[in-house]
């Protein structure tokens, strides 16, 4: 296995329904990462949080979309934007010696941006996937691509991988 990761935030069945838009890119994305000896890593969010209606622990619109291509056993939970708050994900990143991530999810003003943000932060080679990303507000989505190379991010296409 390659030092990389394809990391999938948050495609489960409370996130937007704009997720439908991009999840046929999402599992073309998986597809290649298997192709080339990639880690696939599935992020789900969880709210513990008594005043917020979704990602519900033990709820329907907690678990991963059906849609979603699985392929790995690779799913960790997040209560907080950044992925790497995951103690799991963390602990999965250090044990594998991984350096190298592709950001693929939702949404990109919240979770993405947040994951993206901390990761250039550490130091990590990041690259979103932007026809792999969406938001509640996809009017938005440019607007945080401009951000994530701010941030040191580089940002490709699924079909220029």
């Amino acid at each position: 296995m390659q030092n990389k990761a394809l990391v999938v935030i948050d495609i489960q069945n409370d996130i937007t329904k704009n997720y439908k838009d991009v999840i046929g890119n999402i599992n073309r994305a998986i597809d290649w990462a298997v192709e080339n000896d990639v880690y696939v890593v599935y992020i789900r969010h969880e709210n513990l949080s008594s005043g917020t209606r979704t990602f519900k622990p033990n709820t329907l619109g907690a678990e991963l979309a059906p849609d979603l291509k699985i392929v790995s056993n690779n799913v960790f939970t997040k209560y907080k934007g950044n992925a790497l708050t995951s103690e799991e994900f963390a602990e999965f990143i250090r044990r594998n010696e991984i350096h190298a991530f592709y950001l693929a999810g939702a949404d990109a003003v919240a979770c993405v941006k947040s994951t993206c943000y901390n990761m250039c932060t550490a130091g990590y080679d990041v690259t979103v996937l932007k026809d792999c990303i969406t938001s509640y507000d996809k009017r938005k989505i440019d607007e945080m691509l401009h951000y994530y190379e701010s941030k040191g991010s580089k940002i490709k296409t699924i079909d220029t991988l």
